[in-house]
């Protein structure tokens, strides 16, 4: 006689030839958790998580565009307070509208759109209109521009707002010696952010991007660098602390390659030596 065994208990079919004696409950009890073997297999190996950096894979192609210059920035003062994030003067100067209109007909050159792409820029003035000037060149359509709230914000320089643009090279040696280190606070509500802020927002982002799309093209429009060169390094394993040596300057674009991975430089202190890039502090 076969006897079947579960996690709870024996169940030994009678000998007689009647099928309809068989108990109906095991049989269904059997059932399910057969099932459910499957299903729990199948749901692990499609779920999705928060994307890990650096990957070990991008289901989309992405593409990295700083906007162009700025009207603040044509003054050469910083402006990274979010509340004036949507105003006129946080929008192209002239020349960055030159500069973008050079980025978009780059991406055209290089392909980016040729099978339709996503653009994702920030809310910023500077930011959207970058996109709107991309998605024109490369006939794209409106419906395809996708403003992203907060996670593409320019990182937020604290006591640094309305200073000259040189004074941002005493915020970069600060990141070069930890990713925690945030700059001075202001009481005007600019954000003073550390590179692991900004980290942590456009690591979010990308989770977003990754499960909402695949195999597709995605062009992300930030307005300033800090956001791209953070996000850069995360996805090729860079130490956070360099991420500026990976600047973008006004209108540059760059194709994201996830297997190209700078050689990783070992800062001469100990002190500072990073086990587990691009996670340093």
């Amino acid at each position: 006689m076969l006897t079947i065994t579960t996690a709870s208990a024996s169940i030994s079919p009678p000998t007689t030839p009647n099928l309809q004696l068989i108990n109906r409950r095991h049989l269904l009890l059997l059932t399910s958790l057969s099932l459910s073997s499957f299903s729990v297999s199948d749901s692990v190996a499609t779920a999705r998580g928060l994307l890990q950096m650096p990957p070990p894979r991008l289901t989309n192609r992405y593409f990295l565009v700083r906007a162009g210059e700025s009207q603040y920035e044509s003054l050469g003062i910083i402006n990274t307070n979010p509340v004036a994030k949507t105003s006129v003067d946080s929008g192209l100067s002239d020349k960055g509208k030159k500069q973008t209109l050079k980025s978009a007909l780059e991406l055209k050159a290089m392909g980016a759109c040729e099978r339709n792409c996503w653009i994702w820029p920030s809310i910023t003035q500077r930011a959207y209109q970058a996109a709107e000037i991309i998605a024109a060149v490369n006939g794209v359509s409106r419906s395809y521009i996708v403003p992203e709230y907060s996670f593409l914000d320019a990182r937020g320089l604290g006591a640094y707002e309305g200073k000259e643009l040189e004074a941002i090279s005493q915020v970069y040696e600060s990141d070069s010696i930890s990713s925690t280190i945030k700059p001075p606070p202001i009481d005007d509500g600019t954000p003073n952010e550390s590179v692991a802020d900004v980290f942590v927002r456009v690591t979010q982002l990308m989770s977003i991007l990754e499960t909402q799309y695949s195999e597709d093209t995605v062009i992300i429009v930030s307005p300033d660098s800090d956001n791209l060169t953070i996000l850069q390094a995360g996805l090729v394993g860079l130490d956070l602390r360099r991420h500026s040596e990976l600047s973008f300057g006004p209108g540059e674009v760059r194709y994201v390659d996830p297997s190209s991975i700078p050689t990783y430089k070992q800062p001469a202190s100990a002190v500072y030596k990073c086990l587990n890039p691009p996670n340093c502090n």
